[in-house]
């Protein structure tokens, strides 16, 4: 297998955050972002919508997307299991961790996007240069705030987010919180339940990942 990663970008972190918590490690290749390398046709030939994270396989299968390249993992490297362990807990997974993404991670992405002056006609991913729509930002931090707020509720009731265990719905989201300091927005002083939850992930070996 081969990993194509970014080290800077918040979405191959969500997998490599998923290995150093199953404690493996996979050769990689660094993919330069910031200097435009994920649009050469090399890398075309290796995923042609010109994102990371991706996983190569030794067959030649490549698999991109972040959570389907940790629901193979998890099959290839069961322990510890981070994406549910029988029905009930790999579903409140999956609901958290796509919550995640779409509620908490996707509007980062859309702030970051379209604010970022270096990204102006960078404001979606992928092969096609897309216009800045600066309204999209104001949605995008409308958006980060409500995640908090579900993030801080749900925290009230469950040790994290799926239930009493650590999971791919925790990585998701905190790297989601990571990111969103990136668009200076930080959890609110008041959520007591999300900052002693993001307190105990920071200090996850994982974390640094």
């Amino acid at each position: 297998m081969k990993f194509y990663d970014c080290a800077t970008a918040p979405s191959p972190r969500r997998v490599r955050v998923f290995l150093a918590e199953k404690g493996v490690s996979l050769p990689t290749v660094q993919v330069d972002l910031m200097s435009g390398e994920q649009l050469s046709e090399s890398f075309r030939e290796i995923n042609p919508a010109c994102t990371v994270p991706v996983l190569a396989l030794d067959d030649g299968t490549v698999i991109t997307e972040a959570i389907a390249i940790c629901r193979y993992l998890e099959d290839v490297y069961p322990e510890p299991p981070l994406l549910g362990i029988d029905a009930t807990g790999k579903a409140l997974v999956a609901m958290w961790d796509h919550r995640a993404e779409v509620e908490g991670f996707l509007a980062v992405s859309e702030a970051f996007r379209n604010e970022t002056k270096g990204l102006k006609e960078r404001a979606v991913t992928g092969v096609e240069n897309t216009a800045q729509i600066p309204e999209l930002a104001a949605r995008g931090r409308m958006r980060i705030a409500r995640f908090f707020d579900v993030l801080n509720s749900r925290l009230g009731d469950s040790a994290f987010l799926a239930g009493p265990h650590f999971t791919m719905a925790d990585i998701t989201a905190s790297i989601t919180v990571a990111f969103a300091s990136w668009v200076k927005m930080e959890i609110p002083a008041g959520h007591a339940n999300l900052l002693r939850w993001y307190d105990a992930v920071k200090e996850r070996p994982s974390f640094g990942a």
